[in-house]
């Protein structure tokens, strides 16, 4: 069996991806074949080379956009990388529906080491790390392709709030928190909260969230889970060397910069 016709068998199968080791177990040319051939699939864009090792593939009705929806590949590709992962923030948003802003890449969250972003034409991944991948507030979601984990709605706001210095600012994702913050179920926030370790980021969620006048239900919630232990000053942003000043709100939030969402 060829390239070729390995790939053709794959999507009878709905898989998109498949790893180099892959291919040496089921096609029986030499390895100079193989890697001929695979140059000249590259070439004519019906496969990407992702990444070292592991290959897309792009059916016709993705050829002209030149990528494949992150869901059709995601769980192998970390199978191959040996790590665990999540679907988060802006490509999770759009799952749920906040897709109040067109997104260029794609979001995941795994742990260390860090991983290298990977850029390849349309095939944009960008990668955070987390030292510890929670086991709450993760779903299982179903793709053609197969499962995948995504974050909840409740972590895929925290995390927006979170991760918010390097994805572009709190003011880039406040129409996003606004939209996926409708999707949070009690059920959904009660689990967060009976696991969620960083205060400074749930003090900056709820700020927030009663700024945008989403959910009054979840705000009280939010806070009434930092009443249980002694919480402190926190800048809205994070900024090196700086320290929070007066707040002058119940959540302890010094609000450092101008507040501009445009919705």
């Amino acid at each position: 069996m060829g390239v070729a016709a390995y790939i053709k068998q794959l999507q009878s199968f709905e898989e998109y991806s498949f790893s180099w080791d892959e291919l040496l177990s089921n096609c029986n040319a030499p390895e100079s074949t193989l890697r001929k051939e695979l140059t000249r699939l590259v070439e004519r864009k019906e496969i990407v080379n992702l990444r070292k090792g592991f290959y897309l593939i792009i059916p016709p009705r993705y050829q002209n956009v030149g990528k494949i929806p992150l869901q059709l590949y995601v769980n192998k590709l970390f199978k191959f990388l040996e790590r665990d992962y999540y679907v988060g923030l802006f490509t999770a948003a759009a799952v749920y529906g906040a897709s109040h802003q067109r997104i260029q890449q794609d979001y995941i969250i795994t742990v260390p080491p860090t991983l290298r972003d990977i850029d390849k034409g349309k095939n944009k991944l960008r990668f955070l790390k987390t030292e510890n991948l929670p086991d709450k507030n993760i779903i299982e979601r179903k793709s053609d392709a197969g499962m995948y984990k995504i974050s909840s709605p409740a972590l895929t706001a925290l995390d927006l709030v979170h991760y918010h210095p390097k994805i572009g600012g709190i003011n880039r994702m406040l129409a996003n928190l606004d939209e996926i913050s409708q999707e949070i179920s009690v059920e959904d926030l009660n689990q967060l909260l009976s696991w969620y370790p960083y205060k400074s980021t749930l003090q900056r969620f709820g700020y927030l969230m009663e700024q945008l006048e989403v959910s009054e239900s979840i705000s009280n919630e939010v806070f009434k889970s930092l009443q249980k232990e002694p919480f402190y000053p926190v800048l809205l942003t994070p900024k090196k060397n700086t320290k929070a000043g007066k707040t002058g709100n119940r959540w302890k939030v010094d609000v450092n910069i101008k507040l501009e969402s445009d919705i």
